[in-house]
């Protein structure tokens, strides 16, 4: 299963190890996730850790800015930045999530509300904009022999 985070879910997930992003997390080290990216989604990134009211933040629960990169890194597959989709975000800073969910047809997990109002429009576009994973998506799937 393909999917598209915005910033915001990247942080609960990257950085402070939300409950919230359990599933998310589980999945990306399963392989049962595919997290699709772009480099202006990885700069952005880059650019959030560094405010000065969040640094402090990922300096306590991670280190430094560059373990949250290296994490990005290993878990996002870095594609083309798709064409403008047919559909137009009230928040430009969320249009590049949106062309990209748009353009693979999956999952978008957002937690902006401008992303959330257009849920019935994605859905027409067959992509699901959800807050967290939704619960009908797999985030891991047990060993085929039913051992752990």
């Amino acid at each position: 299963m393909q999917l598209v985070i915005d910033t915001n879910v990247v942080l609960d997930l990257l950085v402070f190890g939300d409950p919230g992003a359990r599933r998310l997390h589980e999945g990306l080290q399963a392989g049962s996730l595919r997290w699709l990216a772009t480099a202006a989604m990885r700069e952005e990134l880059a650019r959030v850790l560094g405010y000065p009211k969040l640094a402090p933040r990922v300096a306590f629960h991670r280190g430094n800015a560059d373990s949250v990169l290296q994490d990005f890194d290993r878990h996002a597959l870095l594609v083309e930045v798709p064409p403008k989709a047919g559909l137009t975000c009230g928040d430009p800073d969320d249009q590049k999530f949106i062309d990209l969910a748009i353009a693979h047809r999956c999952v978008l997990l957002s937690k902006d509300d401008e992303v959330l109002r257009m849920r019935k429009r994605l859905a027409q576009m067959q992509v699901t904009a959800a807050a967290t994973l939704p619960a009908h998506v797999p985030a891991a799937q047990a060993p085929a022999n039913g051992s752990a």
